[in-house]
C-alpha cells in the first residue's frame, strides 16, 4: 500500500510537470476559485444609502402604476434598436422603387411609356407604396425625454440593473490592476449616477473630482437628491461631486476614469456616436468604460466604438498615447462574434438583488456588454503578461466528471471550444476552469490542442 501510494504521487508529480504553463506561478498564491483571472461578482446589492434615498424619492413621489411602467420601460429599453441611417433608409427606398417598377412593366406589358399610360400618375402611385411600405418596415426612433416622473420610473426599473453592469466592468479594473487610483472620474450620459457610486465603491479614497453630465436637468435632480439622502437639503453622502448638461469645453482636460454608460445607444446617428466616442477618449487619461445593453445592438454599438477608436485615430491629438482592449477582448482584432451567423452577441451575466418594491423578485440577472480601452498597452501587458497569456470565457462553463467545456476568445483574436481536463493541461488550469464563470478569463489552452474546435 505504502509502494502504491508513492507510485501514484510520483505519476501525479510527472502529470504536473509535463505542463509547466499549468504551475502555479500564474495563480501568484491565490486558491484556484480566486485565481487572477476571476472577475465576477458576488450577487451585488445597492449600497446601503444609495437604496435608502431611492426608496425615498419613489415613495414620496407616489407614481400610480410605478410597477407596470418600470416593466414596460424595462421592456422598451431592452428592445431599442439604433436610429436608421438616412444612407441606408435612400438604399433601401432605392431597391423598393427599383423592383415596384419592374413589377409595373410587367404588368403593362412593358409600355409604361406608351400614351396610354399616364406616366405622372404611376410615378406617384409607385412612390407612395415606397413610402408606405418604409412606413412599416422601418424602426421608429425617437430621443427619450426625461421629466421628473419618468425618471423615477427609470429609477425603479434600471437604478439597480444599471449600477451592477457598471459596477461589474469598474471590477475588471480593480481586479487586474491593483494599481490604478483614479483622482478624477467623468460619467458621460449619468442619469442617476450610478457609475458614480460604483466607482466610489472601489476607489472612494482617491476620488476627489467626479463630474456627471447629463443633457436631462430632471435626471441630474434626481442624482443630485439621491446623494442627498432622498432630500433636496441634506448633506451629500460622496462630496466633491458636479452636475452639468454638456461636456466640459477644454480639449485639455482630461480625467483618470471616463465611463459612457448606456448612452451612446441614446444618441441619433453613427455620426454622433463616433464624434461622441472620439470625445470622451480626448478626455481619457487612463481608462474609458462603455456599458450598454447585452443585445446585438449594444454589441454592435461597442463594436463600432471600438472600431472607432482603433481605426479611426484622430489626427490632432492632444495625448499622443494610442488605445489598446483591455476588456473584455483578449486582443485588438476584430470580434470574432460578429463573423457567426446567426449573430450572437457577446455580452455576460451578473446577479443583482433589485429594490425591495412591491411585485419585485429577491434576485435578478443583468446581462450586458461592456467595452474597456486603456491609453497605455503596457499596462494590459504588466498584467496580463508575466506569465500565461488569458483567455476570456465568452459562454456559460459546462462542469462534466473529469472535464470542463469552455468557450474561449483567445488573444489570437479567435473564438474557440475547449475541453479542459487536468490530465491534457494540468492540474491548475483544470481545477481554476470548474472555479471559473461566465465572464472570467483562463490562462489560454495550447492553439495545437487537438480537443480545440472553432465554434
Amino acid at each position: 500500500m505504502l509502494r502504491a501510494g508513492i507510485s501514484f504521487t510520483q505519476l501525479r508529480g510527472l502529470s504536473v510537470g509535463v505542463h509547466p504553463q499549468s504551475q502555479t506561478d500564474f495563480l501568484k498564491g491565490a486558491p484556484h476559485r480566486k485565481h487572477p483571472g476571476v472577475t465576477n461578482l458576488k450577487t451585488v446589492r445597492l449600497p446601503e444609502e444609495l437604496q435608502k434615498a431611492a426608496l425615498a424619492i419613489i415613495h414620496g413621489a407616489e407614481v400610480p402604476g410605478l410597477a407596470d411602467k418600470a416593466c414596460r420601460l424595462t421592456n422598451f429599453l431592452w428592445s431599442r434598436k439604433r436610429a436608421p441611417e438616412d444612407a441606408t433608409l435612400r438604399e433601401k427606398a432605392t431597391s423598393l422603387e427599383e423592383a415596384l417598377w419592374k413589377k409595373m412593366m410587367w404588368y403593362c406589358g412593358f409600355n409604361v411609356f406608351s400614351p396610354d399610360v399616364d406616366f405622372q400618375l404611376l410615378e406617384a402611385q409607385i412612390t407612395k407604396k415606397v413610402l408606405t411600405e418604409l412606413r412599416k418596415t422601418t424602426y421608429r426612433w425617437s430621443p427619450m425625454r426625461y421629466d421628473e416622473d419618468l425618471g423615477v420610473v427609470y429609477m425603479a426599473a434600471r437604478l439597480a440593473g444599471g449600477y451592477t453592469a457598471v459596477k461589474r466592468a469598474l471590477n475588471e479594473i480593480k481586479k487586474r490592476d491593483p494599481c490604478f487610483s483614479p483622482h478624477s472620474l467623468l460619467d458621460f450620459g449619468s442619469g442617476l449616477g450610478t457609475a458614480l457610486w460604483a466607482g466610489h465603491s472601489f476607489w472612494a479614497d482617491t476620488l476627489k473630482e467626479m463630474v456627471c453630465v447629463d443633457s436631462s436637468g430632471a435626471m441630474n435632480t434626481i442624482a443630485d437628491r439621491l446623494l442627498r439622502g432622498g432630500s433636496e437639503e441634506g448633506e451629500p453622502v460622496i462630496e466633491q461631486v458636479y452636475f452639468r448638461q454638456f461636456l466640459p469645453v477644454s480639449p485639455k482636460m482630461q480625467f483618470d476614469l471616463v465611463v459612457g454608460a448606456f448612452s451612446l445607444s441614446e444618441l441619433g446617428s453613427q455620426r454622433e456616436r463616433e464624434d461622441v466616442v472620439h470625445t470622451l477618449w480626448r478626455k481619457t487619461s487612463s481608462y474609458l468604460v462603455l456599458v450598454e445593453n447585452g443585445t446585438k445592438e449594444g454589441h454592435q454599438i461597442l463594436m463600432d466604438a471600438r472600431n472607432t477608436l482603433l481605426q479611426k485615430q484622430e489626427k490632432a491629438a492632444y495625448d499622443p498615447r494610442k488605445p489598446s482592449v483591455f476588456a473584455p477582448c483578449p486582443h485588438d482584432s476584430p470580434c470574432p462574434k460578429l463573423a457567426q451567423l446567426p449573430l450572437v452577441p457577446c455580452n455576460f451575466p451578473q446577479a443583482y438583488i433589485p429594490l425591495p418594491l412591491p411585485g419585485a423578485p429577491d434576485r435578478q440577472t443583468e446581462k450586458f456588454s461592456y467595452l474597456v480601452l486603456s491609453r497605455t498597452a503596457s499596462t494590459t501587458e504588466e498584467v496580463n503578461g508575466g506569465g500565461p497569456d488569458w483567455a476570456r470565457l465568452t459562454a456559460p462553463v459546462l462542469r462534466r466528471p473529469r472535464h470542463v467545456h469552455c468557450q474561449i476568445c483567445c488573444s489570437s483574436g479567435d473564438l474557440k471550444r475547449v475541453v479542459v481536463t487536468a490530465h491534457r493541461h494540468g492540474r491548475d488550469v483544470y481545477r481554476c476552469a470548474r472555479s471559473s464563470e461566465w465572464g472570467d478569463q483562463l490562462p489560454i489552452i495550447r492553439p495545437d490542442d487537438s480537443a480545440s474546435r472553432n465554434p
